[in-house]
């Protein structure tokens, strides 16, 4: 596999699904759609745990001590507290409806347009495609990408279902989107330290783990308000790594 491996198979599963939304997607019951979206969402929170306890490493260890832990923890409170105030969660979903309301309603019954808007917003307004984005540019694997992918392929195919073709024309902006993010964490990883990175994969973990409760249906957590963490977990070591 290869840096960016993860939106490449992201494409994919979208012109598939997208496929098969047009041709057999409407025979597809509600009650799998949804079974299938709670098995991602409990897988997801396998993932999550699994990028804590490999970014919990001997490197972020070395560099801030015995507080590991409280470093994501602190990383995780202040990125929330500043997300909760400037209501990420809350504009993401907003920006969301105003791109659908002025370029998919304004289509005049086209389904082509309304397909390519809705789709494309599922498909990367969401911290699944900015962490996995990122931590495949980082080395980390492309597992999260993958399964994101198993869920935009279903969501293409009903999408696609209903409003047809124009939901594979989605893959354009996913591809630049998530591209563009994965360039990001290939050039974070060439600059910054092993520890930090690994913080910064630590609190993404974090991340995944509520996102995988919401996907499961247990809680919903404002996964979006956290994202800020990624960017004070590498800062919290950095400043540690000045006062030792």
């Amino acid at each position: 596999m290869f840096i960016g491996f993860g939106t490449a198979v992201n494409v994919v599963a979208v012109v598939i699904g997208s496929t098969i939304g047009v041709l057999v997607g409407h025979r597809l019951p509600e009650a799998t759609r949804l079974l299938v979206t709670q098995v991602l969402g409990l897988f997801t929170l396998v993932i999550g745990a699994s990028s804590i306890a490999s970014g919990l490493s001997a490197d972020l260890t070395a560099a801030v001590g015995q507080v590991s832990l409280l470093v994501v923890l602190g990383a995780l409170l202040i990125g929330g507290i500043t997300g909760s105030l400037l209501q990420i969660e809350r504009r993401l979903d907003r920006g969301a409806e105003l791109l659908h309301d002025r370029f998919a309603k304004r289509s005049e019954g086209s389904t082509f347009v309304e397909g390519a808007v809705t789709s494309t917003l599922v498909f990367c307004v969401g911290p699944l495609s900015i962490l996995g984005s990122l931590s495949d540019g980082l080395g980390h694997g492309s597992e999260q990408l993958l399964v994101k992918s198993v869920m935009d392929g279903f969501a293409a195919i009903a999408f696609a279902s209903s409003l047809g073709i124009g939901v594979m024309a989605s893959v354009i902006p996913l591809a630049l989107y998530q591209g563009l993010l994965t360039l990001l964490g290939f050039a974070l990883g060439n600059f910054l330290p092993a520890a930090q990175i690994d913080a910064l994969g630590a609190a993404g973990g974090v991340i995944l783990l509520g996102l995988g409760f919401r996907l499961a249906g247990i809680k919903q957590i404002p996964v979006g308000d956290l994202l800020p963490a990624l960017v004070m977990a590498p800062l919290i070591v950095a400043g540690i790594g000045l006062f030792r």
